[in-house]
């Protein structure tokens, strides 16, 4: 699959998910809303994110979407150092750090696939 389409798709499902079901988005994130009643907010504003990134990707085309590609490359890049920095300042468990980081690197690492096929 065309990795800037299967990225975008990826985006779009885990933000429906994340706006549409907050408390299910925050279990499979490992993320505990039961003690922390902000967490269903926080999640839903992650999907909202997820789904314009995802959508403005498909919908857009030439040097545009390149740029939109970059930019999620960066803001995925971001969500893996965050979820690392909460690992180190306890903020979640080292499982619950690997379930943040590892979606988050491999979402980079389409992003930058995406753009060096584009490149050639």
């Amino acid at each position: 699959m065309n990795p800037v389409l299967g990225l975008s798709i990826g985006r779009i499902a885990v933000g429906a998910l994340a706006l549409a079901r907050p408390d299910v988005a925050s279990k499979t994130f490992q993320l505990d809303a039961v003690s922390n009643p902000q967490v269903p907010y926080v999640v839903r504003l992650f999907g909202a994110r997820e789904v314009a990134l995802g959508l403005i990707t498909i919908f857009a085309g030439g040097k545009t979407r390149r740029g939109v590609i970059a930019v999620g490359v960066a803001v995925d890049a971001a969500d893996a150092a965050t979820a690392y920095l909460a690992l180190k300042d306890g903020t979640v468990s080292k499982k619950t750090a690997y379930t943040l980081i590892g979606p988050a690197a491999g979402a980079v690492g389409s992003g930058l696939l995406a753009l060096a096929k584009r490149s050639k």
